[in-house]
């Protein structure tokens, strides 16, 4: 039986009401990904979160009487949990298992990983997340194991020590260490050839785009991080090859556990010659994804590369259809594909292409314009080898 769970979030008076809801929309699927259903969000208005249960006294009581009633086993926060906190809530709660988003983003990138690289990279993580939280995650764990939350890392006993988890947080780095320069050498060894890496929010498409350039079959699925490695394949266009990476999927909030332990993953976007910028044009959110990405972009060193705006999903894009004598102003509820493709195009100093790869629309101009790209960089890089154009 799935594991049923309470969602919560803050409106502070930097966020909209409508950002929350979509924020826990998100976070619903997060929810789902990891193998839970989303019962109900709660939401209160606050200056900032309280610092002893995050939400008030009053609203904290109010979702302790709908957990009891309604038989809850997981309560998720969109925000971090300091230590004081997830130790005073879990008091309230003694009964549900306690996760904030990046606990729970762990957990889902814990039930992904397939190859030792990706393993040991959220292993460390994990580690790294539980270290200040040491004194209630293990006891947590010694009442409650399996399920959301509690694949913790590895098979480990309950560890008190927190010299131990040291120990093991450094054989990790060090293990990471071996893998990184296994990597490196790979890369390395792939330096001839113009490499273009495909970066995105999660879920945006990568790994479906990845199958129909590559003529591949690489796992993709409606899910978010539904790929944690990084794959490489080679791809021709008209005579000209080039190597084709696709990379874990970016989020709102992604832990910065992650992104520390992911960092030999990322290298293939901050080596890339061509970085392919996927967006999911039917998420209604996805002007906010495009600035999560390029934010992530610019953390892991990599703003300067060339980037391809490509737009897709416009098989599933959906708009509500004006009226002729409509006046009020255009949102992103009523905005056709063609007063995107206007607004979008005119304003972006980067090539921008509007694709279904699902379908396969516009995949021949998409085509077109990526080995114009590639083109022109192997021209300089390799102008003896004009015989391939």
């Amino acid at each position: 039986m799935k594991e049923r769970a309470i969602l919560i979030g803050l409106i502070t008076p930097n966020l909209k009401n409508e950002q929350v809801y979509e924020y826990l929309d998100e976070l619903a699927f997060l929810v789902k990904t990891a193998g839970a259903i989303p019962v109900r969000n709660f939401t209160q208005k606050l200056k900032h979160p309280d610092n002893t249960t995050f939400l008030g006294k009053g609203k904290i009581n109010e979702v302790k009487d709908y957990a009891e009633n309604e038989s809850i086993d997981i309560i998720v926060f969109d925000d971090d949990l300091s230590p004081s906190q997830l130790r005073n809530i879990q008091k309230i709660f003694p009964k549900c298992k306690i996760l904030d988003r990046s606990n729970l983003i762990l957990d889902i990138f814990a039930s992904r990983a397939k190859t030792a690289q990706a393993r040991t990279q959220v292993e460390l993580a994990q580690y790294e997340y539980l270290l200040p939280r040491l004194t209630r995650m293990w006891t947590h764990l010694e009442r409650q194991k399996g399920g959301i939350g509690m694949r913790g890392p590895g098979e480990t006993q309950i560890e008190t020590d927190r010299r131990i988890i040291k120990d093991k947080i450094s054989l990790l780095r060090k293990k990471l260490d071996k893998i990184d320069k296994q990597s490196l050498v790979r890369r390395k060894g792939r330096a001839n050839m113009i490499r273009v890496a495909l970066v995105g929010y999660t879920n945006a498409g990568k790994s479906t785009l990845m199958n129909r350039l590559s003529k591949s079959n690489i796992f993709a699925e409606n899910k978010l991080f539904a790929t944690l490695d990084t794959t490489v394949r080679k791809v021709v266009i008209k005579n000209l090859p080039f190597l084709l990476s696709d990379t874990v999927g970016f989020i709102r909030k992604l832990p910065h556990q992650l992104i520390e332990s992911f960092k030999s993953t990322l290298d293939e976007v901050r080596e890339s010659d061509i970085l392919i910028h996927l967006v999911d044009i039917s998420n209604p959110n996805f002007e906010d994804q495009i600035k999560i990405v390029n934010k992530t972009i610019v953390e892991i060193g990599a703003e300067n590369k060339p980037q391809i705006l490509v737009f897709n999903k416009i098989d599933a894009y959906s708009f509500i259809q004006k009226e002729a004598d409509d006046l009020t102003e255009s949102t992103k509820e009523n905005r056709s594909l063609e007063d995107l493709k206007e607004t979008w195009m005119s304003r972006l100093d980067m090539d921008s292409i509007f694709i279904s790869a699902l379908d396969k629309i516009n995949f021949e101009d998409l085509k077109a314009l990526l080995y114009d790209k590639i083109k022109e960089l192997h021209v300089k890089r390799y102008p003896y080898n004009n015989f391939l154009y």
